[in-house]
């Protein structure tokens, strides 16, 4: 059926109509939603509580973007509902959740059956970068956070992030400006692989774990990110992480389940999350809503 077609169909309430429209972009949006809430039950809730809104708000799409940017829209204001009520994250968020996983033999024991017994279990540094990066992004304000990772990593034109977030051109610049200054800042500090004098070393310290076999630098020097340290600077390195980070999917790569526990481990020691055994097991993949 032709695009035009199913427009006109889901604006005159087909859902099934709709339904087919919002799987084109229903796994981006979920895994946008997943690295604002760090949080797969809640990705999994919010996408489903997005296609129930925006169904239910059909008729007012006045097609001045397109349907995607006015589904994200809809997605992001429950994401900022959700978020409003908890804390930014500190900059050592993933300091803590190291502390708390070599303290607590339970939890280090989590991680390596994860990572023995999940078809997505698998420990990779370029998916331990992408989990950096969305802690990192973390510690922005929400709005700062929804437009980095709107723009860096989901390719949206400041002009729909615009129509996203209710702000000028502009303010959303600003924004990113703010945002990508903080990001460079925080991993020009810490970082390790780039830095020797970064205080985060946890990419080789997890492969050296889970991969003892592997030589370590010889997994440090196949990352770009590495190989270019020397020679670019701070806002290029940020570049090359933005670029490695888009090209990875944090809900399906083949690490996702064990990054998804390791970042369970972190929501808990920063008091995200009341205690790391109340969460549910990984959630599998979901189908098209509803």
């Amino acid at each position: 059926m032709e695009k035009e077609t199913l427009h006109n169909k889901a604006l005159a309430g087909d859902i099934n109509a709709f339904q087919q429209l919002f799987a084109e972009f229903q796994h981006p949006l979920k895994s946008y939603l997943y690295r604002l809430l760090t949080d797969r039950n809640d990705a999994d809730d919010l996408t489903h509580d997005t296609f129930i809104r925006a169904f239910d708000k059909i008729s007012t799409f006045n097609r001045q973007s397109s349907l995607k940017t006015w589904v994200f829209s809809i997605a992001t204001h429950l994401a900022y509902d959700h978020l409003k009520k908890k804390k930014r994250w500190p900059k050592d968020a993933q300091d803590q959740g190291a502390m708390l996983a070599i303290g607590t033999a339970e939890i280090a024991q989590s991680f390596r059956t994860v990572h023995s017994t999940s078809p997505a279990g698998a420990y990779d540094m370029m998916e331990h970068i992408d989990f950096c990066f969305t802690c990192i992004s973390k510690t922005l304000p929400i709005e700062n956070q929804v437009a980095l990772i709107l723009k860096d990593i989901y390719d949206f034109p400041v002009k729909e992030i615009c129509l996203i977030l209710d702000k000028t051109e502009g303010v959303v610049k600003h924004l990113l400006n703010d945002a990508r200054e903080t990001m460079t800042g925080i991993f020009d500090h810490r970082c390790a692989l780039v830095n020797k004098n970064g205080i985060c070393d946890q990419c080789s310290q997890l492969n050296g774990i889970f991969n003892p076999k592997q030589d370590q630098q010889a997994q440090r020097m196949q990352l770009d990110l590495v190989k270019g340290s020397k020679k670019f600077n701070r806002t290029e390195l940020y570049e090359l992480r933005a670029r490695l980070v888009k090209a990875i999917d944090p809900l399906q790569s083949e690490g996702a389940d064990l990054q998804d526990i390791i970042m369970r481990c972190t929501r808990t020691a920063i008091g995200d999350v009341d205690n790391f055994f109340d969460v549910a097991n990984p959630s599998k993949p979901s189908s098209i809503i509803p």
